[in-house]
């Protein structure tokens, strides 16, 4: 830690610039929370009150090392724009852009000596609390409560809501979302590449072989670089679940706090909210399942198989580039291009279809729009093998 009797110019001037930072993050938590009544009201001045402590050390430390305390100044321009939005809008307009500036500075203090014990969690915990509260806000009253049912219990928390309807669930391993894109990959890619084949005249064979090579490489492509990045992203998101468990076990009570934020920021009462977090907490897998899901938003069972998107991704392409090459096996000539063709636009319009239905969207719209990004970049690929295989045989 810095000697506390005499410091240098840039070691106060940094204590000042972070001092001047917790009271401009005060400030903006307790106008926000003027805006607002309620649990949400109550949180934001929690968080307040987390800043003027973080404040109240470096104004601590500032004057053991003899130096001058800044006086307090009004709000910044910041914080005036943040509350002004708030006021015109709604808190849940500024929340994202606040908790995306929180998360930027969680780390602030992970490796200052001078900091206080217990201040670096407290920003890492800020982000994760103004999540719960701005999902929590949703569909709830004028004091961002939600609506609930006997002894206010909030029947919409987005959380909740999910695990109670599991048709509302992403898709979290990403099997789904990676097999229907790899269809479509596999469609696209192989049609062009043997689209281009067929307009430069290359005979049957060079088509037909020139598909399955296309089939092979892309498939085995999208497998490989689909078990990286499943085996990366499960990694990290086991990663993130040790380091809870880390913190679970060595700091129990910060974390029953943090859960006790985030249901109420979701709209249980405090005296509730507290209840159904020691009864959590009281179980350490079911803590450290339930802290993974709040604050880390990850699902343990579902973190993803490697091996299981490397092979839906494969298969999936496959079967996409697999239809264009289908009449080549029968034939060739006019007769295999066209049907090659109508069998690879009827399948884009299916994927298309299949997409929008994912994602939520219009079927028709969707297929309209593969069938057309398609067909065009087929096309392209049509008239540039035809110019090559003129200017060859020329």
């Amino acid at each position: 830690m810095t000697d506390r009797r005499t410091v240098d110019r840039a070691t106060a001037k940094k204590w000042k610039e972070l001092l001047a930072s917790e009271r401009e993050a005060a400030q903006l938590y307790e106008r926000l929370a003027a805006g607002v009544s309620g649990e949400r009201a109550d949180i934001l001045r929690e968080l307040a009150e987390v800043e003027r402590r973080h404040a109240a050390h470096w104004e601590s430390r500032l004057r053991e090392a003899g130096q001058t305390v800044p006086e307090p100044t009004g709000p910044g321009l910041r914080t005036r724009t943040m509350g002004l939005a708030a006021q015109r809008l709604s808190l849940d307009a500024v929340l994202p852009l606040i908790e995306r500036a929180e998360r930027g500075d969680a780390g602030i203090y992970d490796a200052d000596p001078d900091a206080a014990p217990g201040m670096a969690d407290d920003e890492r915990g800020h982000a994760r609390t103004l999540a719960a509260l701005r999902d929590g806000g949703n569909g709830g009253g004028a004091d961002g409560r939600a609506k609930g049912g006997p002894g206010g219990r909030p029947q919409d928390a987005p959380g909740r809501i999910n695990r109670r309807e599991p048709w509302h669930r992403g898709d979290r391993s990403g099997a789904l979302r990676a097999g229907i894109f790899g269809v479509s990959d596999g469609l696209v890619s192989n049609t062009a590449l043997v689209m281009g084949f067929a307009g430069s005249g290359a005979s049957r064979s060079a088509v037909l072989l020139a598909g399955v090579a296309g089939l092979l490489a892309g498939a085995f492509s999208m497998a490989a670089g689909e078990y990286v990045s499943m085996s990366g992203q499960r990694e990290m998101f086991e990663r993130e679940i040790e380091l809870e468990a880390t913190e679970l076990r060595d700091k129990p009570e910060e974390e029953l706090e943090e859960l006790v934020l985030i249901y109420r920021a979701k709209g249980l009462p405090k005296e509730q909210a507290r209840e159904v977090a020691t009864s959590i907490m009281s179980d350490k897998d079911v803590a450290l399942d339930t802290l993974a899901r709040e604050e880390l938003g990850l699902d343990p069972d579902a973190l993803g198989s490697p091996w299981g998107a490397a092979f839906s991704s494969l298969v999936a392409f496959a079967i996409g580039a697999v239809v264009v090459i289908v009449p080549y096996l029968f034939g060739g000539g006019t007769t295999a291009f066209v049907t090659a063709v109508v069998l690879a636009v009827a399948a884009m319009a299916a994927v298309g279809a299949g997409i929008g239905v994912l994602n939520g969207r219009s079927p028709v719209r969707s297929a309209v729009r593969q069938v057309v990004a398609g067909t065009l970049a087929a096309g392209v690929t049509y008239v540039v093998g035809a110019i090559i295989g003129t200017t060859v045989a020329g």
